[in-house]
């Protein structure tokens, strides 16, 4: 795959956007890069004359951007998704500077879509959203000032995309390569071991002592592949009989 096709299959998602502007201005962004997909999670307003003036001639961007009601239905089907974040948390993945996540989204594009997200102007991503990303990303700043405008930072991560897509593609063999599983797969099985646990009595939701999201970080770690989900899977539900 040449690096313009590994572009298409880039998504761009600005969760919960306030700014129309801020939308012009990362459809701007993208089509300077060579991107082409847009998912907006409930934008405060859009369509809009604003975004359309700050778009700058990407028109073309804004009339097929994707509005969706959750991050999760805007990561639907990726084989990977990019949380853009400035905060540390505890239980967050290691993160990636944008220039080491471009060539690390560049390479799972050639598997299938992969999803690079943006948080909110004021509050940015939350802990909720960045724990549906399986590789939290940082803008390396000055630490005496790292604010960045949201279109900065959609245009800094373009940007790292396409100088990756213009290095030559690293040799990939198809036939032999593993699938990594897809969002809506991983959220599977997320969702099937908080069953299996809380059924065991391993688990007490009410008392959660942060045992999912350390368990979803383990797993994050491991950017679980389809058979593997499917190995887990089936032994999750093996041990569930045997409870029954």
């Amino acid at each position: 795959m040449n690096g313009a096709d590994a572009l298409d299959r880039i998504r761009i998602v600005l969760s919960h956007p306030s700014h129309p502007g801020n939308i012009g201005a990362a459809a701007r962004a993208m089509k300077t890069m060579g991107l082409k997909s847009l998912w907006l999670v409930q934008p405060a307003e859009f369509p809009s004359a604003v975004a359309d003036a700050r778009a700058s001639g990407a028109d073309d961007v804004l009339a097929a951007a994707r509005v969706v009601g959750s991050l999760e239905e805007a990561l639907a089907g990726t084989v990977l998704a990019a949380a853009v974040t400035a905060r540390r948390r505890e239980l967050s993945l290691p993160r990636l500077t944008a220039r080491a996540a471009a060539g690390e989204a560049l390479a799972y594009a050639a598997r299938g879509e992969v999803a690079i997200v943006f948080g909110n102007e004021t509050s940015g991503l939350s802990n909720e959203e960045v724990a549906l990303c399986a590789m939290p990303v940082t803008i390396p700043t000055n630490p005496a000032f790292s604010s960045l405008n949201l279109g900065s930072a959609v245009q800094l991560l373009a940007y790292e995309l396409r100088m990756s897509a213009t290095q030559p593609a690293p040799a990939f063999d198809d036939e032999n390569a593993a699938q990594p599983a897809t969002h809506d797969e991983v959220e599977g099985f997320f969702g099937h071991l908080e069953k299996a646990v809380v059924e065991s009595g391993f688990h007490d939701p009410e008392n959660p002592r942060r045992l999912i999201p350390r368990l979803r970080r383990l797993f994050g770690r491991v950017r679980l592949e389809k058979e593997e989900v499917g190995i887990l899977r089936g032994m999750l539900t093996s041990f569930q009989r045997k409870v029954d």
